[in-house]
């Protein structure tokens, strides 16, 4: 049997942030299998990591696809590998993946994802997408991934009861809605929306500030930020713009620890 965790990323309490399951193998598993048992896990991401020995092989699944990127789930990953023994925890951890090299190391309580940005640049609005999002009008910008959309106020952030119908036909990853922080405690908030990946609403969101840093930068002037994701479960994500890369921090707690009884690749 194998043994899987599930870890609550970007929050320091259980039941918040973003929930990722972690399976740590010690060979590569077929895609097939992996896909099937993220769609069993049905958390945005399961992460499985294969041991080796320069760096660790990781992949991560949603419940419908294999996807380039993604922040909780690695930050969870490195998590599993300290709190399990599998890693020194004085030691970072680096993983091989379809993104590069990226790697996760101990802050004290919090732990640091150095990723690549991923940069927007202005676009024209595709066809459909502030009509799903029943807003008139905003700024719209694209991604490697991502369509970014950038309102006036928290306020309409909380409020988008997005058309996920509709959303699901945009040519991309999925959309982040982000705004300035009412709270003077945060720089921005955001919220984002991938249903064309298996994610209506992702809770807490790794990769999109890969985009948002960069964003807020130019619009703020600063490099380091304190962001908020605003869907049910919350989230907070620290962020530091460095070069073309992004450094991302958060926190994250195991909540189960089961086996894998269908083992079998």
């Amino acid at each position: 049997m194998l043994a899987i965790t599930q870890v609550d990323a970007f929050t320091n309490e259980p039941f918040g942030g973003n929930p990722a399951a972690v399976c740590v193998l010690d060979e590569p598993r077929s895609e097939g299998w992996m896909q099937l048992v993220a769609r069993e896990m049905n958390v945005s991401e399961t992460a499985f990591v294969v041991r080796g020995r320069d760096a660790f092989g990781l992949r991560w699944f949603t419940p419908a696809v294999e996807v380039d990127l993604c922040g909780h789930a690695t930050l969870a990953s490195a998590h599993v590998l300290w709190t399990t023994g599998e890693h020194p925890l004085d030691r970072p951890a680096r993983f091989d993946t379809r993104s590069g090299i990226l790697t996760a190391t101990r802050r004290g309580d919090w732990i640091e994802l150095d990723f690549p940005a991923t940069p927007e640049q202005s676009t024209e609005e595709p066809a459909g997408l502030l009509g799903a999002l029943e807003l008139s009008s905003a700024y719209v910008g694209k991604s490697r991934f991502d369509y970014l959309v950038e309102v006036n106020d928290e306020a309409t952030v909380r409020r988008l009861r997005p058309d996920f119908g509709r959303l699901r036909l945009l040519e991309a990853r999925g959309v982040i809605v982000t705004s300035r922080a009412t709270d003077p405690a945060f720089d921005f908030v955001s919220r984002y929306f991938a249903p064309a990946f298996g994610i209506d609403e992702d809770p807490a969101t790794g990769s999109t500030h890969c985009c948002l840093a960069e964003f807020w930068s130019r619009r703020l002037g600063k490099k380091m930020f304190q962001a908020r994701q605003l869907s049910e479960r919350g989230g907070v994500i620290k962020a530091v713009v460095d070069g073309d890369r992004v450094r991302l921090l958060g926190q994250a707690v195991t909540v189960l620890r089961g086996e894998l009884c269908g083992a079998a690749a």
